[in-house]
């Protein structure tokens, strides 16, 4: 061999990952606390948990994430700094459905090829994200490997842990018959689904780069749109409406599975969440999927959120509350609507026929002042869901015709 071998040669650039963080550094710094113990740079992140000491019985959570197949139109677009918001959604917004608050957050990045300035701006879009849920990023690590990935690719994970004082934790066992189910809009797909939706780009020939009017811009700008944030608007609910019997029950965030299965998980055996389809008009983006691709309404309820991001599950008498304080925080909310028992003539006649004798979803949702103009669609008949991602919880009952605009 005319020279010696070293890292650098083998395909891992140290100099460049450290030139990375150097990029990085001030966005990381300003999502830290007066709870970071430490700088950025040490072997582990810290935080002060001297919180924890007043607490009856605090309750650590965690959530690990990515962000799926998205990373692929970010990767095509060469856009990088709004993939971190998705992972931040995709992870701090799973733990605070349990009634949590972040302590702290990480991530890791995987690629062929360090580039500083990509990496970087990987890293500061999570640090953005961060400063939005007031979550510290306290570390994270990027690895580069070389022969395993190509050269320009690569991908993102994340892990947060935060805390809830037992008596504070909502979930199932807090919902209650008659309970109000609201909608909190989605900003558009968020991080799910993107493998029907890249088979959809394929299929019909479509160009990132192409205008689309129903979009008013690229589609490739709506596709990349960021995952909306909810942990403050929630923590705003679990703050104002406690989660006694007229408070916040119970949260879903709709991801992997759509609106339907993720309902379910905080459904408790017993009880049934029904769905008005015809409460909300379906943004835009989800209809182009299902015109282009010949995608059917089921398919459509069984991967994306349909413009449904988060759901609360509330007592009747603080509803408009709810919706209030959402609107406050700039994100529609609407009534989805209500539990109701599974046992009993109620639950067992057809979900269409329930809503058509009863009519309330739709008399609050009209109520409420939430836009149900636009065409009814003839869509996937009514729908019982139930067991969703192996939790023996209750079921969502979802009947009538989707809107679009």
């Amino acid at each position: 061999m005319s020279e010696h071998l070293d890292y650098a040669a083998a395909g891992v650039d140290t100099a460049a990952g450290d030139r990375a963080v150097e990029l990085m550094k001030n966005a990381i710094s300003r999502t830290h606390n007066s709870t970071v113990v430490g700088a950025t740079g040490g072997f582990a992140g810290m935080v002060d948990a001297s919180a924890l000491l007043g607490m009856t019985r605090p309750l650590l959570a965690t959530s690990t994430d990515g962000v799926g197949t998205k990373i692929a139109l970010a990767q095509a677009l060469n856009i990088h700094d709004t993939i971190g918001q998705d992972l931040v959604g995709m992870v701090v917004d799973d733990i605070v459905v349990v009634g949590a608050r972040p302590l702290l957050m990480t991530d890791y990045i995987a690629c062929g090829k360090v580039v500083p300035e990509k990496i970087a701006a990987i890293v500061r879009g999570i640090a953005q994200a961060c400063e939005q849920v007031d979550c510290p990023l306290v570390g994270g690590e990027t690895a580069e490997h070389p022969g395993v990935m190509d050269p320009d690719d690569y991908d993102i994970a994340g892990a947060a842990t935060g805390v809830v004082d037992a008596d504070k934790m909502i979930g199932p066992d807090r919902v209650r018959e008659g309970d109000a189910v609201i909608a909190l809009a989605s900003s558009g797909l968020h991080s799910n689904g993107y493998s029907l939706v890249r088979r959809v780009l394929d299929i019909s020939g479509t160009s990132l780069e192409s205008q689309c009017a129903d979009f008013g811009r690229t589609v490739g700008e709506e596709l990349l749109e960021p995952t909306r944030l909810y942990t403050r608007v929630c923590l705003d609910m679990l703050d104002s409406l406690g989660v006694d019997e007229g408070g916040l029950h119970a949260l879903s965030h709709v991801t992997g599975g759509g609106l339907g299965a993720n309902l379910s998980r905080v459904i408790p055996s017993g009880l049934c969440a029904t769905v008005d389809r015809g409460s909300w008009t379906v943004p835009a983006v989800f209809e182009w999927v299902r015109r282009n691709g010949d995608v059917t309404w089921e398919a459509l309820e069984d991967s994306l959120n349909l413009g449904v991001g988060m759901v609360a599950v509330v007592g009747q008498s603080t509803a408009d509350q709810c919706m209030s304080l959402a609107a406050d925080a700039g994100i529609e909310a609407w009534v989805l609507g209500e539990v109701i028992a599974s046992e009993g003539s109620a639950a067992e006649r057809p979900a269409a026929e329930r809503t058509a004798a009863e009519g309330s979803s739709v008399e609050r949702t009209a109520a409420a002042g939430h836009a149900t103009t636009g065409a009814a669609l003839s869509t996937s008949q009514p729908r019982l869901i139930c067991g969703a991602k192996g939790v023996d919880a209750g079921a969502v009952a979802l009947s009538g015709s989707y809107r679009v605009s």
